[in-house]
């Protein structure tokens, strides 16, 4: 009878991670190794503070870059878009309603507005990548803006001719402008006030995490310094302590740096950008109202809204409404666009051409009631003139309303520009600073703890 013999199991391998553990733990019941485990960790922490500083300071400054150079300037060009659409379907009524008069400057407005909207278009397109809504609205722009600049070429033909066709063509194209482009426009326009918002909020976040790990990094040298002065009754360890210093240095720089820039772009939005928003809200409703008054003369009475009133007069009124207010003389109120930018401007310098604007809305408003007047008594000559004539007219008053708003909009933009240089200008050479200063203190505690090891050599 045989007996077969059994081997003993083969040991179990142990990883090479396995086996550096146990080989750390075997050195860290040692002093020397304690102090080395201290050493790498502190500088690992230092080093970290100073990555995740520069990481997330590099992010908030690329967006403050944003806000000043992309998404402010787009949002203008989206509101310029917006005017220019608007202006030539005006100037375009206000040629029609001169007939065979009409005069140059009246055909170069309308192609030098239909210029600069195809213009920007051409900008917007390229400047539009990673925003769908904007991108849906440039091709339903460019896709739209032929189609209504025939309509005006077909209307301005038959009006040539003296065939009343041409009226109709025209209103046509006014439709298509009111209900495709300008929406579109204005969808537009609020894409890239939306991407402007976004922007501000990125540049405007606190770095949290970098703060939360110069916290840590500090609590750790902090720790590590009062062992060794336990332990050696000495005060000051030369390498730990410049270490620490280094690591406040940049912790002060973060907090104070991002301070002065969270308060530049406030002040920028608040003293700026608001501002801006709601002087191109004012504009958008000067030109809603020109164009209503126009298409007022040239539709006399063919489109009546529900409640059986001419559709372009309601029109004018609502626009009206919303630029200065219910009343039709003295000031605007607090909810008009006019109300609220002279409540926004915070110097006289931004309220002196917003003032001006008010003044001549109210001026506009007594000479479209004359010319309303002359055209219910039948004078329809006196009324024409009364709105497109040289002298006197309201065309003449809308025009200086549009100045007055546009000397607002310029000392508005450089107060944006002036603000959110400043902001952005405070982040300037953080990330470097951040990262030298953290490789300073990495450096430092490394050799405040060498020189500890140094000792039981």
């Amino acid at each position: 009878m045989s007996t077969s013999s059994v081997s003993p199991p083969a040991a179990e391998r142990r990883t090479a991670w396995a086996e550096g553990l146990d080989e750390l733990r075997a050195a860290a019941t040692t002093e020397p190794g304690r102090l080395r485990v201290i050493g790498a960790v502190l500088a690992l922490l230092v080093v970290l503070f100073g990555a995740v500083t520069a990481w997330q300071v590099s992010g908030r400054a690329a967006a403050a870059d944003d806000v000043v150079e992309h998404s402010q300037p787009l949002t203008a060009d989206a509101a310029s878009i917006y005017r220019s659409l608007a202006d030539a379907d005006t100037t375009a009524a206000a040629g029609f309603l001169a007939g065979g008069e009409e005069s140059r400057a009246t055909r170069d407005r309308y192609a030098a507005d239909i210029a600069t909207a195809s213009s920007l278009l051409v900008k917007a397109s390229a400047n539009s990548a990673g925003s769908e809504g904007a991108g849906a609205q440039i091709t339903k722009l460019n896709g739209g803006l032929p189609r209504y600049t025939g309509l005006v070429e077909t209307a301005r033909a038959n009006n040539r001719q003296g065939l009343p066709l041409g009226g109709a063509y025209l209103r046509y194209a006014h439709e298509q402008m009111r209900t495709e482009l300008l929406p579109a426009a204005r969808a537009l326009y609020d894409a890239e006030t939306d991407r402007l918002a976004a922007d501000y909020s990125t540049a405007k976040a606190w770095p949290w995490w970098a703060l939360a790990s110069g916290v840590v990094a500090l609590g750790a040298l902090g720790w590590a310094q009062r062992r060794h002065y336990r332990r050696t009754n000495r005060v000051f360890n030369q390498g730990l302590l410049a270490a620490t210093a280094a690591s406040v240095m940049v912790l002060m720089w973060l907090v104070a740096g991002h301070a002065v820039a969270r308060g530049g772009l406030t002040g920028s939005y608040e003293h700026g950008a608001r501002s801006l928003r709601v002087l191109n809200e004012a504009r958008i409703d000067a030109l809603r109202a020109r164009g209503n008054e126009n298409l007022t003369l040239v539709a006399r009475g063919a489109v009546l809204t529900d409640g059986r009133q001419d559709f372009y007069e309601a029109g004018f009124r609502s626009g009206m409404t919303d630029l200065a207010g219910a009343g039709e003389r003295g000031a605007a109120p607090a909810t008009s666009r006019l109300g609220a930018a002279l409540a926004l401007a915070d110097d006289e310098a931004g309220r002196r051409p917003v003032r001006d604007a008010l003044t001549q809305v109210r001026q506009w408003q007594a000479r479209h009631a004359q010319a309303r007047a002359a055209d219910d008594k039948g004078d329809y000559d006196r009324a024409l003139d009364g709105v497109i004539g040289a002298k006197g007219s309201t065309g003449e008053s809308f025009d200086r309303v549009a100045s007055g708003l546009q000397r607002a909009l310029v000392h508005e933009q450089a107060e944006f520009r002036s603000a959110a240089d400043g902001g952005r200008a405070a982040l300037g050479g953080l990330p470097v600073g951040a990262g030298v200063l953290a490789g300073l203190a990495a450096v430092g505690a490394v050799l405040g703890i060498g020189r500890r090891l140094a000792e039981y050599r």
